[in-house]
Formats: C-alpha cells, sequence, structure tokens
C-alpha cells in the first residue's frame, strides 16, 4: 500500500498516547464545545484554551510545529466567517470602495471565528496523530454511536487508501505508456481540452474500479461473517486515575463556559 503517508497517527509513548481512547475522544469533543460556546471576544479564555492545548502537544512528544503545520486546515473556515467584517453594525475602523466597511465588533468577531477554528481543528489534529483509527472507532461504539454510522466511518477510511493507492497505479501506468522526446523543441501532451480530456477519462476509469473493486471486497466481508459490527476483543478497564483526570476536565470546560457566559453574555 502507497498510501501510508495519509495515515496521521504518529506512535510515541508519551501520556497523551497512552490516555484510553474511550475518554480521549469525548474529552476532545467536550473541548471543542467549550471553545465554540466561548462568547465572543471572551480573550481571557480563548489565551486558557491555547495554554491547555499547548501543553498538551508538548505532552505528546510530537512538538508544537507539527501541530502548527497542519492546523492550515482551519485556513477555509477562516476564509469563510470574511463576510462578518463587513456585516457588522459599530464604529467603522476602515472604509472600502463600493460602500463596505470594516467595523469594530466585525474585527472582534472575525478574530474570535478565527482563533475558535484554529484551536478546534488543533485538537482534532491532536486526537487523530495520537490515537490509532481502529482505536477511535471502538471509542465511537464504546459512546453508544449507532453501529452503521461507525461503520461508515471506518469503511469511507479504509477505502480512501484503497482509492489514492489505485490512483498511484493508474499515474504510474500513464506514465509508463508516456514517450518524452530528448529534443527539447517537442513539446510534450497536447492541448489544455486534450489532457482535460485524458484527466476525465482517468476520473471515470477510476470511479469504475473503485465501484468494481469495493463490490468484491464487500462481497468478501460477508462471505466471513460481517454483520456491520466491529469484532474486538473484550477492553480493557479504564485505569481510575485516567477517569478522575476526565471528571476533572469535564467539570473545568463546564465551569469554563459558565463563567465565559456571566462574564460576556
Amino acid at each position: 500500500m502507497h498510501a501510508h503517508f495519509l495515515d496521521p497517527y504518529k506512535p510515541r509513548s508519551s501520556p497523551i498516547h497512552q490516555l484510553d481512547a474511550r475518554l480521549k475522544v469525548p474529552l476532545v469533543i467536550a473541548f471543542i464545545l467549550t471553545t465554540s460556546l466561548i462568547p465572543i471576544g471572551g480573550w481571557p479564555f480563548y489565551i486558557f484554551l491555547t495554554a491547555v492545548l499547548l501543553s498538551a502537544e508538548i505532552l505528546s512528544d510530537l512538538g508544537i510545529p507539527f501541530f502548527f503545520k497542519r492546523a492550515a486546515l482551519a485556513l477555509p473556515f477562516v476564509l469563510a466567517a470574511l463576510p462578518v467584517l463587513f456585516t457588522q453594525t459599530g464604529n467603522v475602523w476602515v472604509t472600502l470602495p463600493f460602500g463596505l466597511t470594516i467595523t469594530a465588533p466585525g474585527v472582534e468577531r472575525f478574530i474570535s471565528v478565527a482563533l475558535k477554528a484554529w484551536i478546534s481543528v488543533q485538537a482534532a489534529i491532536l486526537m487523530a496523530s495520537t490515537t490509532p483509527f481502529p482505536e477511535i472507532l471502538l471509542a465511537l461504539r464504546a459512546l453508544r454511536l449507532p453501529k452503521v454510522l461507525v461503520s461508515i466511518i471506518g469503511l469511507m477510511w479504509r477505502y480512501l487508501f484503497v482509492i489514492v493507492d489505485e490512483t498511484i497505479r493508474m499515474m504510474n501506468a500513464r506514465n509508463a505508456r508516456s514517450g518524452e522526446s530528448p529534443n527539447p523543441s517537442y513539446k510534450h501532451g497536447g492541448s489544455v481540452f486534450w489532457r482535460a480530456k485524458v484527466t476525465g477519462g482517468m476520473a471515470g476509469n477510476l470511479f469504475i474500479r473503485s465501484i468494481e473493486r469495493s463490490d468484491r471486497i464487500y462481497h468478501a466481508m460477508l462471505s466471513r461473517g460481517y454483520d456491520g459490527e466491529i469484532r474486538h476483543l473484550p477492553l480493557p478497564s479504564i485505569p481510575e486515575i485516567q477517569r478522575w483526570i476526565s471528571v476533572v476536565v469535564f467539570v473545568s470546560f463546564f465551569l469554563i463556559v459558565v463563567l465565559a457566559r456571566v462574564l460576556w453574555g
């Protein structure tokens, strides 16, 4: 399999890696919900949540730059919030052409949304980088998520590797059948329309191959007794110290939201 680079999990022996996934997943969900529920302009709480997140990243033994590079995933969310700069009423900071104005409440809301997206994406990356995907699926089932939904998530993840692997094979086959002239005056390939036609043909071929291969794999799974449930050995009990730490963290998140709502509500 050539698509190993897609797997975000990085094995280490850090305390974050050793934390049980049945606690890690709900903790990350609670952290993201807490971040999203902080009122606009609650800067002290943003700083506190960022400090908590950076501490966890340091404990993960992966390094803060590792997460900062991958936090660029938050950029589309930030761009989606760009219109709030011009739609909020209040003190005008900058006047732009076409009657657009940037107001102080708009800037405050935009920065708050950007921080929330950046913090939330980093929390999700932290969980994915320190938890094997099968353990995440088991944690979702432990949270009583419907088995159909968990199966869809698991199969989607596995088929992503299959499709990428199939794409790499097609690209290698195309390169093996493509000739190049040593004469620099000859242009490799054809026009843009020709290249688009070839790309469309490859995309259609990939779709057909994926459908056929998924059908074969599904019938092979049914012949081995697959019924939509993830089979696993009995899970060990969660260490008591981890349970107490999780309770303290959950209560802290709740108090942070309540305090933020009281002060900035």
